[in-house]
């Protein structure tokens, strides 16, 4: 749930809700979707890697701790290695 949280926190504007049996599955369907830039219209989306990129910025010029920083970004990289090749 705490890194949840953190994600919510570089994210405010995406609904996140979850409860404490599911935090991480919300969590893991969130980076999926941003990855695939799902919330983007299809001709304007980037590919999963210029979202890694930015993500990684974000995540990276963020108040969050090293720890949780590093946390997503492993969740990131994660995620990313499991998408389906195009």
């Amino acid at each position: 749930m705490e890194l949840l949280e953190a994600y919510r926190s570089l994210w405010s504007n995406r609904s996140l809700p979850a409860t404490e049996n599911n935090a991480e599955t919300v969590l893991y369907d969130a980076i999926r979707r941003d990855l695939l830039d799902e919330m983007t219209h299809p001709r304007l989306r980037k590919s999963p890697y210029e979202k890694f990129s930015l993500a990684l910025k974000r995540i990276a010029s963020s108040s969050l701790d090293a720890k949780q920083q590093y946390e997503l970004v492993r969740l990131y990289v994660q995620q990313l290695e499991n998408l389906p090749s195009r």
